[in-house]
Parts: C-alpha cells; sequence; structure tokens
C-alpha cells in the first residue's frame, strides 16, 4: 500500500510539471520526427550573421524531443537536424519562435515541407505570408522563363512587355508585403518583414509600418533593430 502511494505521488509530481506553464522569457520546443531515432537536433539563432546553437538535443531510440530556451522577445529561430554523413540540403527549419509552448512534427524525409508548427502567432501570420509570397515568386520564375525562351528565340516574345509584367509584378510584391506589416503591426512579424524582404522600399511606407507598431512590438528585438535602421537611413 505504501508503495502504491509513492508511486502515485512519484506520478502526480512528473505529470504537473509536465504541464508546468513557461516562464515569462521561456520557450518550450516539443515535437516528433518520423524516421529519426538516433542523431542530434540544434535549436538555432542568427547572432552576428552567423548560426549559433542554443541548445543541443540528442536523440537515442526515440523521434520525440523537448528543449527549453531563453527568449527575451519572438524571433526566428532554426531547427537543424544532423542527418551525419548525407548529400541532403533539407536539414533547416525556420520557425518564428516566440515565449510560450511551440510544437514542431514533420519526418526526415520532407524535414522543411512536411513540417506542421503550433503554439506561435507570429509563425502563424509568417505562413500566411509566405504561401501568398511563394505564388508571386512563382509568377516572377514563369516570366523569367518566358524570357530565356523569348532569347533562343521564340517569335510570340515581347521584351518589352515581358519587362512591364515584372515590374508590376514586383511592385505588388512589396505592396503585398507592406500591406500585410500594416495590418499586423501589433505582432513581431511586421518588423520582421520590413527588415528582410522591404528594407529598399520607400521611406514613407517603411515610416508607416513603424509609426502603427504596439509599444511592445517596438520593444522588441527586431522592432528595436527597425526603429535603428530607420534612423540610420535618414
Amino acid at each position: 500500500m505504501y508503495k502504491k502511494v509513492i508511486v502515485a505521488i512519484t506520478f502526480v509530481f512528473f505529470a504537473s510539471c509536465a504541464d508546468k506553464a513557461p516562464a515569462k522569457d521561456e520557450v518550450i520546443v516539443t515535437g516528433n520526427i518520423k524516421g529519426l531515432k538516433k542523431g542530434k537536433l540544434y535549436i538555432q539563432k542568427v547572432q552576428d550573421s552567423t548560426l549559433v546553437a542554443l541548445d543541443t538535443i540528442e536523440l537515442n531510440g526515440s523521434s520525440n524531443f523537448e528543449s527549453s530556451i531563453k527568449l527575451d522577445s519572438p524571433e526566428m529561430l532554426y531547427l537543424f537536424v544532423d542527418r551525419g554523413q548525407t548529400n541532403s540540403m533539407d536539414n533547416n527549419l525556420l520557425f518564428f519562435a516566440e515565449p510560450g509552448k511551440i510544437t514542431i512534427d514533420t519526418d526526415l524525409d520532407f524535414f522543411f515541407a512536411n513540417a506542421k508548427i503550433t503554439g506561435s502567432k507570429n509563425h502563424d501570420l509568417y505562413k500566411e505570408y509566405k504561401d501568398i509570397i511563394a505564388k508571386f515568386n512563382e509568377q516572377q520564375l514563369q516570366l523569367l522563363q518566358a524570357k530565356i525562351l523569348g532569347n533562343k528565340g521564340n517569335k510570340n516574345y515581347n521584351e518589352l512587355d515581358n519587362q512591364n509584367k515584372q515590374d508590376q509584378l514586383l511592385k505588388r510584391k512589396y505592396l503585398y508585403s507592406a500591406n500585410f506589416a500594416l495590418t499586423h503591426a501589433d505582432h513581431e512579424i511586421a518588423p520582421y518583414i520590413a527588415l528582410t524582404d522591404i528594407y529598399d522600399m520607400q521611406p514613407k511606407f517603411l515610416e508607416e509600418i513603424h509609426k502603427k507598431m504596439s509599444p511592445e512590438v517596438a520593444n522588441s528585438k527586431y522592432g528595436k533593430k527597425f526603429t535603428d535602421y530607420l534612423k540610420k537611413s535618414k
């Protein structure tokens, strides 16, 4: 009877630890990589243009993993899988981390393409944004292919028309990015987009995004970087 009580107390203790809410500046990343039972995972961030490991996770017999890292504000991180000796380039997974609990489920065969990431509002917005940007990129690729074929002698090709279409498409792509950042200026995805995708846009558009940022976003890592960038650009 005594042993049963001890077992029950131990079970409750570990269960309570598992359900413990993360600290204010803590990110708990859990997940599963189907097909990976032995190997290493690295959670990395960009620091001074270099990828720096925040945590190393060793898998030995189970495809489940868990990591706890400190993060002062939402930030883009990488989940890198060490496959050992392989020619695969599908090793890095970009995710917009934010304090709280984040789940990453994927598989070893299609590490990036099959990834499902939940628990981060900024990542949800990032995925929504990138899905539309991918459509713009596809259209740009089609116009580039048409140009290549035209230069090879396609009689129906019009150089001026193709260039006009490329210019208009690029303009629409930039405006979409700016509008997305404006619409979601209460999330850290806004200054991130401004810094990575439209940093060379007309200052008036960038200033508008900056003005609309919430105080919390303005005080975040990307918010501060965006403020510094605008100051240096003047």
